[in-house]
């Protein structure tokens, strides 16, 4: 029997927090490792405990959840969920660009959210891919933003870990992308993991993001 998904779970209402951290301890295969109150002490926790993920509200005191994903990931210490109220606020987007590895809506049913946390898990992080591609959409094509890359980035990758990145634009999963391009998932895993490196990317949302804004 393989481990248990170690999940830290950073919420700053305790009543949220605590019927977060009760759907997760309803599931065998997950644990809680920790509960956070704030930004701050997110981090510190993902520093001590070392989760395999972080299930992070976005607004939080002392540190938000942006600032505290973009801690976690610059430092390696777990993939991150976060949590919004609304799919499609300003939070969510500084969340994806600091490297967070998928989003939820706080409605989410209970089903839904184990699922997320099993996704986001086993490397997936593109949770709902409708939900997903309109996201991406929305982000990509803020005004205001500032180019990420230079097509030329892409002189990097092989011509099948483009045709993979494509299909991450377009928010497929990894079973989704096997059957598009006629490949093993597990082949998919491994482009995508490779790509990921090559283009200094932290998480497949990031480079769904970049797919979308180098228009591939």
């Amino acid at each position: 029997m393989s481990r248990p998904i170690r999940v830290l779970v950073a919420e700053d209402q305790s009543a949220v927090r605590a019927g977060l951290v009760l759907i997760l301890r309803s599931a065998p295969d997950i644990e809680v490792a920790g509960e956070a109150a704030d930004g701050e002490q997110a981090v510190a926790l993902a520093r001590e405990l070392r989760p395999d993920l972080v299930l992070m509200d976005v607004q939080m005191p002392r540190l938000d959840g942006v600032s505290a994903t973009r801690q976690v990931v610059t430092e390696r210490l777990a993939d991150v969920l976060v949590l919004t109220t609304f799919d499609l606020d300003e939070y969510v987007f500084g969340a994806l660009r600091a490297g967070a590895s998928g989003f939820l809506l706080k409605n989410t049913e209970a089903r839904q959210l184990l699922e997320a946390v099993r996704t986001v898990a086993r490397g997936e992080g593109l949770i709902s891919p409708a939900v997903t591609r309109r996201l991406i959409a929305e982000f990509a094509a803020k005004p205001t933003r500032e180019p990420t890359a230079a097509p030329a980035v892409l002189d990097r990758l092989t011509r099948r870990e483009r045709e993979v990145l494509s299909c991450l634009g377009e928010g497929l999963s990894n079973a989704d992308v096997a059957d598009r391009l006629d490949m093993a998932e597990a082949t998919v895993k491994t482009h995508v993991s490779r790509l990921l490196g090559k283009l200094e990317l932290r998480s497949r949302v990031q480079a769904a993001v970049l797919a979308q804004e180098l228009g591939i």
